[in-house]
């Protein structure tokens, strides 16, 4: 894992993200190190070449195929992703430091983020030109560690104890005492990193619009402690002790940190956007298509039976 840019948390950027009719003169790019971008940059490309766009490379906290010059995000008018979604996730991250906008194309599966397929990304970006989209506004973890200004998650951010040991942590909201936890760690996660690591680990599944957040315990030594879901208003602090085998700050799903320490984590609404457009399928269509949400043995045989029988 690369560490994760320490970015601050920035403003709502409603009037910068806003959709209107016009050709963007400037698009910057943020790619998947590894998987074949080829078409999609193809695509791409000869689009910007028709519409007279510029293309430079985006920097972000993930490490990328370099395919352009590089380009200062604040000056471009759309952030595309070519990738998958942790590829847009860091897409997204850049998008919202430059108060832009973010299309994510998937190379592979579609995603929750990345829902754009290579095919539709021609149309997609025409789509945009006119103005025919809408925000998908994002909210972020604003994560206060008491020096320098503050960090942001848009996903989750992660305790996790490094090797041998246990991190031992206590959870306050609102500033009462929610429990006192000897174990792996634990993970809080927005809406949309809801439907990642924290529903591994056993925590719920936020719907998206849900203003609020959630904190899940990871495996842990005894006592009891559920996952909890809080309101967007809702501040909550960990104290955290590392264990002798040492213990890590995640962010995003990279390293932020060695050392945890405390952290005062409360929730910004609007932080990024995401272009979407109305016929895209919504996020549980999109995790029961991916496999992540499944029904039950019996309900599928049930529903098999009624097809082969013809039944409605």
């Amino acid at each position: 894992m690369s560490e994760v840019t320490a970015l601050p948390l920035p403003e709502a950027t409603a009037v910068a993200t806003t959709p209107r009719a016009h050709v963007p003169r400037t698009v910057g790019l943020v790619v998947h190190p590894s998987r074949s971008v080829e078409q999609p940059l193809r695509v791409l490309r000869e689009w910007a070449e028709e519409h007279g766009t510029e293309v430079v490379q985006a920097p972000a906290s993930c490490n990328q195929r370099r395919v352009a010059d590089e380009g200062d995000p604040a000056q471009s008018d759309l952030i595309v992703s070519i990738g998958g979604d942790g590829t847009t996730l860091a897409a997204l991250r850049t998008g919202a430091v430059a108060g832009r906008p973010v299309l994510g194309i998937a190379c592979g599966s579609l995603g929750a983020l990345a829902t754009v397929s290579v095919r539709d990304a021609r149309p997609s970006l025409e789509r945009f030109s006119r103005g025919e989209w809408h925000p998908r506004r994002f909210p972020a973890l604003s994560i206060d560690r008491g020096a320098g200004a503050d960090r942001f998650a848009l996903n989750d951010v992660t305790v996790l104890r490094s090797a041998g040991g246990q991190v031992r942590m206590t959870v306050r909201v609102n500033g009462g005492i929610y429990a006192r936890i000897a174990g792996d760690g634990a993970v809080i996660s927005t809406p949309i990193g809801s439907s990642g690591y924290g529903i591994s680990a056993g925590g719920p599944l936020l719907a998206s619009a849900l203003e609020g957040f959630v904190f899940t315990p990871l495996p842990k030594h005894g006592g009891f402690a559920p996952p909890l879901v809080v309101d967007a208003a809702t501040e909550l602090v960990l104290e955290v002790t590392q264990g002798f085998g040492g213990g890590r700050l995640e962010i995003d799903g990279q390293v932020a940190d060695e050392h945890v320490g405390s952290l005062r984590i409360g929730l910004q609404r609007d932080v990024a956007t995401m272009v979407a457009f109305p016929d895209q399928e919504s996020l549980l269509a999109g995790l029961r298509r991916r496999g992540i949400i499944l029904d039950s043995p019996r309900m599928v045989v049930d529903a098999d039976r009624a097809l082969d029988s013809g039944a409605p």
